[in-house]
């Protein structure tokens, strides 16, 4: 084999997306410019998500083309329109099973062989996470892929492709400058007093379509058996009315008084009021709270916060009580201007899995369980979802 192309992350993306389409969409590949970037900035099935535009992914092409990674061809029939192929599994010589691993390594990262498993259905049928494995190990011995060291939380270990400096860092979740304290909080309560009423118009009924979640929430209120159960962050109230609805006896608190004003018009027979979930206390009707739900609530706290915000909502959990997460999932931080229309200033932490249940597990609780549910293109997500349930041990 010749010696490896050294890829930035441009390039990745670029070529990953061709190998993708190659095989998911082969009555329209190859792909015309318009279409690549399509394939590119795609929401699901890619970390990050960009957001290239056409003369970004042109001249990434070229570049490719240059170090023959790339073909640029005209279309067979119809217009005469230029389109992209890759020739990068011809230059390294891919089996079709290291064809599909490296394609999604390439447009997601590192990966466990579980995750890798699950994420090559249209692309290869591996037998089992055995079977993606012995390729991975196949791939290391030619220089490919490299494994990482387990993180702390990690069952398994995670794979690497070796295609670019930018491709193969440790495994240590990077540094993130977020806004912590008050100012980040006075940014948070004005940019939800400002987004309310949209904000709930967009958002109120959102459970009747996300399945996922309304299983997840049944549980919750199977849990509580009628229990008290409080939503630290409840934004317009739905996900607290919808476990009233089911039994529990639940609360929701608010930084955003016009959130709580959202919540009681639409929900008036709930009870909502305004509140900071780092003074959360013990419900007055029990020793505990069956379960305190942070539906995305945490997700513009910095990685250094979450031990302290986990130990606060953990501490009034009555024994056995469930700790609910719902954050979004990756590495980034995504800072907007501009949400619901209204100009802000608000910055969006994503979270890995391994590091979230990693301080659960420090703050005691057990029988952690958490989910990764990719983003839905029909909502318009930008971002995988993380689900996360913890319990706090008797005693």
């Amino acid at each position: 084999m010749a010696e490896l192309p050294v890829l930035d992350a441009e390039e990745q993306r670029v070529l990953g997306a061709l190998l993708e389409k190659q095989r998911t969409v082969p009555d329209t590949y190859p792909l015309s410019l318009n279409a690549l970037r399509t394939a590119c900035n795609q929401t699901s099935s890619r970390d990050p998500v960009t957001a290239y535009d056409e003369q970004t992914v042109e001249q990434v092409g070229r570049r490719l083309k240059d170090r023959g990674l790339l073909r640029i061809v005209w279309a067979a029939t119809g217009r005469r329109t230029l389109k992209y192929h890759q020739v990068l599994d011809e230059v390294l010589g891919l089996a079709d099973d290291e064809r599909a691993l490296l394609t999604v390594l390439l447009l997601r990262g590192p990966q466990a062989p579980g995750e890798m498993k699950a994420r090559t259905d249209r692309l290869h049928a591996f037998e089992d996470r055995h079977a993606v494995e012995q390729v991975l190990g196949r791939m290391a011995e030619r220089g490919l892929v490299r494994e990482l060291p387990r993180r702390g939380g990690d069952r398994d270990n995670r794979w690497i492709h070796l295609l670019g400096a930018e491709a193969a860092p440790e495994a240590a979740v990077p540094a993130v400058a977020v806004p912590t304290g008050t100012e980040r909080d006075e940014r948070v309560r004005a940019a939800y007093d400002a987004v309310a009423a949209t904000y709930s118009e967009t958002l109120f009924n959102e459970l009747t379509d996300l399945p996922f979640e309304s299983w997840l929430l049944d549980r919750v209120a199977a849990h509580a058996d009628g229990g008290p159960v409080v939503e630290v962050g409840c934004g317009p109230g739905h996900v607290t009315a919808y476990l009233a609805d089911r039994g529990a006896d639940a609360f929701g608190i608010d930084l955003s008084p016009q959130m709580v004003e959202e919540a009681r018009r639409r929900f008036p027979d709930g009870a909502y009021q305004v509140g900071d979930l780092r003074k959360l206390m013990r419900p007055t009707t029990a020793d505990g709270w069956a379960a305190v739900l942070a539906w995305y609530s945490l997700i513009h706290l910095a990685p250094s916060e979450m031990p302290e915000a986990v130990a606060v909502l953990s501490r009034p959990l009555a024994s056995g009580g469930w700790l609910v997460l719902a954050l979004h999932a990756g590495s980034q931080v995504r800072h907007v201007d501009s949400w619901f229309e209204q100009d802000v200033q608000l910055d969006f932490v994503l979270h890995e899995p391994a590091a979230i249940v990693a301080v659960l597990e420090a703050a005691g609780l057990v029988d952690v369980e958490w989910y990764r549910r990719g983003a839905l293109a029909e909502r318009n997500e930008t971002s995988e979802r993380l689900y996360v349930v913890a319990r706090k041990p008797a005693g």
